[in-house]
């Protein structure tokens, strides 16, 4: 059936204001790496040596936009950072990774957030100081904006207490406007698991948790009933598990990846790098099993290297990354 004029410029004014691809609210902050076997504080002046450091952007939804930036999406960040030095660290990092910086802010008057990790070889600890990570207020985040993005990605939820009881609207304006919302909370420091979060999982096209988040999250004993909580209420379910792969729940359909063996430096961001390749995915129309290897692809590279962004993909780089990945249907859960 043939179309007039009107229409076909219609859908391509609709086209021509989505400015970005993804838009992300970052808890913008920079990552201390300290590196060793044996990285337990000593106090009284105690003084112990460590086998090495990194110094990278940090933020989950910082790293989130590095990641998607890399594999060719207009990714839009909005943000606070500090006039110092690890400011100029994050704002080279996401410009060097092609990420939108111009919605981010400088205050003066706050310190840039930063994370010391504490990296064992098979665990770590976490020492954060919020800094300009709770300076990104609902104001910054314009209805203008939320109607720029095809898709909008909510990071970071328990650390973001000064925007929680606006996100049910933000998500609200984002899917008014045509658009999609991923959502991973990350872990809950007080363990609550709520503060509003009900209202934009009702909202969320696409949720990605991890194994542990999941069933905290659900209020159930395992990953398998928490899915099950979630089949008629989320579309799309994803949960990263490590280097025991990930899994993502369509409807009835539920498939699992399962990642080669590789040597770990740390996993800092890993989880974050997952997150950009499975809307790298989506956002392309890509079956969910696709988007499950693509994305535990960025993730698996994430790990080779210290920090959240030194090992990540760039879009060329999948061609040899997603083939190492096997998807398999699950016949059961459990």
């Amino acid at each position: 059936m043939s179309r007039d004029i009107g229409e076909i410029a219609s859908e391509w004014v609709v086209f021509e204001i989505k400015q970005f691809d993804i838009l992300t609210i970052g808890d913008l902050c920079a990552d201390l790496v300290m590196m060793g076997d044996d990285l337990v504080p000593g106090f009284s002046q105690e003084e112990k040596l460590v086998d090495g450091y990194a110094l990278r952007m940090g933020g989950s939804c910082s790293i989130f936009a590095s990641q998607a930036a890399r594999l060719g999406l207009r990714v839009g960040l909005i943000g606070v950072v500090g006039d110092d030095a690890f400011a100029d660290l994050i704002l080279d990092t996401l410009e060097e990774s092609g990420v939108d910086t111009s919605l981010v802010l400088v205050d003066p008057q706050v310190q840039t957030g930063l994370s010391v990790h504490l990296q064992q070889p098979d665990d770590r600890s976490i020492l954060t100081y919020l800094g300009t990570i709770t300076s990104v207020l609902p104001e910054h985040v314009s209805t203008e904006l939320l109607h720029s993005t095809r898709h909008l990605h909510v990071g970071s939820y328990f650390l973001l207490p000064q925007l929680q009881a606006a996100f049910p609207t933000i998500v609200q304006e984002v899917k008014k406007a045509g658009g999609t919302v991923s959502l991973d909370t990350n872990w809950d420091p007080e363990e609550k698991w709520d503060r509003g979060l009900g209202q934009v999982l009702d909202y969320t096209d696409v949720f990605i948790p991890n194994e542990q988040e999941l069933p905290a999250i659900t209020r159930t004993h395992s990953i398998w009933a928490g899915l099950e909580k979630l089949k008629e209420r989320i579309p799309i379910v994803a949960v990263k598990m490590g280097g025991d792969g990930a899994l993502v729940q369509e409807g009835e359909a539920l498939w699992r990846a399962t990642v080669p063996e590789a040597e770990v430096v740390d996993t800092i961001g890993a989880g974050d790098s997952f997150d950009a390749g499975f809307l790298y995915g989506f956002l392309q129309g890509k079956p969910v099993e696709e988007c499950l290897a693509i994305a535990s692809a960025c993730g698996s590279a994430t790990v080779r290297a210290a920090g959240g962004t030194a090992g990540q993909l760039w879009e060329k780089d999948l061609a040899e990354w997603v083939p190492k990945i096997q998807i398999a249907l699950a016949k059961s859960k459990g």
